[in-house]
């Protein structure tokens, strides 16, 4: 699928609005990328009207990230009066929660751009869908749209990739030969590395400082086979507790908490884990999970979660089960 496909497809719909949506609680991926592939869309359809839209918020380091890059977002999208509806960043429409209902009515064409693996029955839903699971970020897709095109990026499009793709890859440690390449094109274009670097290195508040050592506190672990799995519970910031568990030593760590009667979990794991035990956190764990609970889940190969209603010790105990019988099916296949 290359821009021009995407192009036809608009020209054909007769688009006037696109809007191009950010998962929940938006991060710097999603938010980059679809700053970049809305500039992207400008360069050829000059007159198309592309808004990016965060129905369900931002996160923290994504809101200093589009101070410096001025990247406007609207928070109340108008999702009814849009031609054509991109989701960025996002393996099904599901991970909107409520705002589904709008989507649903809008009855314009839903087309996704992502790396995570595809939900079931998320192409049969939508227009089209452009994913590539080998892409470390949504962001890397987006600069291969460029390069195709052969379009030039403006300074603050390669800022806004280069910042994208290294909160996904954890500051480049997820990163393979391609994420290094395309950071190298990006850092020609004129963007400072350490500069953008830096961006991310916001100080950690007191509330997340406590639900780290909460987690801690609070964590059960369970040795299975070689490996050490970390479960626990906080009331918010799942994702950075996870973290900090694999940091203090788990294998794999698995954070649940209860947001206005919604279970949310973060699941993380060790890069020796992930290749040893052959285990991908979203596809075999967190979609399982998912659908399991009646809500959703996906992620990376080492960070995940699940979005769902459901007791939370029962969802722990289920990711643990999970964990185990698929920990044990691979060491059959070794």
């Amino acid at each position: 699928m290359s821009i021009d496909n995407i192009v036809d497809i608009l020209k054909k719909q007769q688009a006037t609005f696109v809007l191009l949506l950010c998962h929940k609680s938006a991060d710097a991926d999603t938010i980059c990328a679809a700053f970049a592939f809305q500039g992207l869309l400008k360069r050829f359809l000059p007159d198309l009207v592309v808004e990016i839209g965060a129905p369900q918020g931002i996160s923290k380091p994504a809101k200093q990230l589009i101070e410096n890059l001025s990247i406007m977002v609207n928070l109340k999208p108008n999702i009814e009066s849009a031609s054509v509806l991109f989701l960025i960043d996002m393996n099904t429409v599901d991970q909107l929660d409520e705002v589904v209902d709008r989507l649903n009515t809008s009855g314009a064409p839903i087309m996704i751009i992502d790396h995570h693996t595809p939900s079931l029955g998320t192409e049969q839903i939508c227009s089209f869908c452009l994913i590539n699971q080998q892409a470390a970020a949504t962001c890397e897709i987006i600069h291969d749209l460029y390069r195709q095109a052969d379009v030039q990026l403006s300074l603050t499009e390669a800022k806004a990739l280069f910042a994208g793709i290294a909160f996904d890859t954890r500051h480049f440690a997820l990163g393979d030969s391609d994420t290094f390449r395309i950071a190298g094109e990006l850092v020609n274009v004129g963007v400072d590395a350490q500069e953008m670097l830096n961006s991310f290195s916001n100080p950690i508040d007191n509330s997340e400082r406590l639900a780290k050592l909460k987690a801690c506190k609070r964590a059960k672990v369970v040795k299975v086979g070689e490996w050490i799995i970390a479960l626990s519970h906080v009331s918010a910031y799942e994702a950075s507790a996870a973290k900090s568990l694999v940091d203090l030593g788990a294998h794999v760590a698995v954070v649940a908490g209860k947001k206005s009667g919604k279970l949310e979990i973060s699941l993380r794991c060790s890069r020796d884990f992930n290749e040893k035990a052959g285990v991908h956190l979203g596809k075999d764990i967190s979609m399982v999970a998912g659908e399991f609970f009646g809500g959703v889940g996906g992620g990376h190969a080492m960070a995940a979660g699940v979005s769902a209603k459901g007791n939370l010790d029962i969802a722990l105990s289920k990711c643990l089960e999970l964990l185990k019988e698929k920990i044990s099916l691979m060491c059959s296949y070794a």
